[in-house]
């Protein structure tokens, strides 16, 4: 690859309304913007999709900042990346850190892309043209209201976020607006051990899945969860590498998982996971984390690889933000979203609007 310079650019955007969880309240999104260009004018774009506060993982936006300013760019040679299938063997030396990582790694793929005359789709294997979209319905929407509008979109899954101790409340109000949806609750890890017999008894709503029940890297605990219940566990934050991955598989901890390009450190950890969960019959789909419509391309050339079965944390991009960094924006229609086809993402980025929500940036040479 010709890697000419690398860029970040910490950015800030407002969301349409504010997006609530049991673990705080988000009102805006700061993301890290990586930027790859070569000496022809090309340039790839990666997204650092870490929170302000370490509340998802022990990752945030200030860890990653350092992490790829003073660890990855100091100690790669970045000339010796003739592949971004390249780029996971050379920062093997620094521990952890797989936000990071994968922002950097998703803009040498953009890069790559735009040089070979490639999509990111056809790149990795991809054979969807279209995926299925499903939506997250934080604790601050207006559950009635909230629900009809993404029906009346054609969203394919539903996942609740869960307040512990009015699971039961929730999913009532949602099965009496929509008797049919397609629902799934996600956890976040807020569940212990003593809520196991509660949890056995939410079979009763024939939820698509229950995701990451108890804290990330407690295999035994979903382990036990999933030998007596009959709704499938799903892994999300216990996932953190391909090893993770297979730990999980094998030990039978969970009969899905979500795979997200940021919290496996990038796309090429995100492909042998997918590789290895097909292998196995264990299906898949993508998850989200509120990000701009750089990640969302690159979810979207994810999804398109054929165990992701399952409609994944994917929508337009004014699902959560007033305007979105790429142009003309992603949409979706009835329930579905192309998989860009152009070099690299596909997507076009609004460098004007992210001049305008940057907070700082920062250039590094690399030629």
């Amino acid at each position: 690859m010709n890697i000419d310079y690398l860029s970040l650019r910490l950015v800030e955007l407002p969301l349409r309304s504010p997006f609530r969880t049991h673990q705080g309240l988000i009102k805006k999104r700061t993301l890290i913007i990586v930027e790859a260009g070569d000496q022809a004018g090309r340039k790839g774009y990666g997204e650092v999709t870490a929170f302000a506060e370490p509340f998802y993982t022990s990752e945030t936006i200030q860890t990653a900042w350092h992490i790829i300013s003073d660890c990855i760019v100091p100690t790669i040679d970045f000339q010796k990346v003739m592949h971004p299938f390249d780029f996971p063997e050379q920062v093997t030396g620094i521990q952890g850190h797989p936000m990071a990582k994968a922002g950097v790694e998703g803009a040498l793929w953009d890069l790559y892309g735009k040089q070979t005359g490639q999509s990111l789709s056809h790149m990795i294997g991809g054979s969807r043209k279209r995926v299925k979209a499903g939506a997250v319905i934080s604790l601050s929407d207006s559950t009635a209201e909230g629900i009809k509008a993404l029906e009346e979109k054609g969203y394919e899954r539903y996942k609740l976020k869960v307040d512990i101790g009015r699971e039961r409340e929730i999913i009532d109000q949602v099965k009496q607006i929509s008797p049919d949806l397609p629902l799934m609750i996600d956890a976040n890890g807020a569940y212990t051990e003593k809520d196991m017999d509660y949890l056995q008894t939410l079979d009763e709503y024939g939820l698509i899945m229950i995701e990451q029940p108890f804290q990330a890297g407690d295999f035994y605990l979903h382990q036990q969860l999933q030998q007596h219940l009959k709704t499938p566990v799903c892994l999300d934050e216990s996932v953190m590498n391909f090893h993770d991955a297979k730990q999980a598989i094998q030990l039978g901890s969970c009969q899905v998982i979500n795979i997200k390009i940021s919290r496996v450190g990038g796309l090429s950890a995100a492909i042998k996971i997918h590789d290895y969960c097909a292998q196995e019959n264990v299906p898949v789909w993508c998850g989200g984390m509120i990000e701009s419509g750089i990640s969302k391309a690159h979810n979207l050339a994810l999804a398109s690889l054929p165990n992701f079965s399952i409609p994944g944390d994917l929508s337009g991009s004014d699902r959560y933000f007033q305007k979105d960094l790429v142009t003309p924006g992603i949409q979706m229609e009835n329930g579905e979203i192309e998989v860009p086809s152009l070099p690299g993402m596909g997507v076009e980025v609004d460098e004007s609007y992210l001049e305008r929500v940057t907070k700082k940036s920062k250039i590094f040479g690399l030629s």
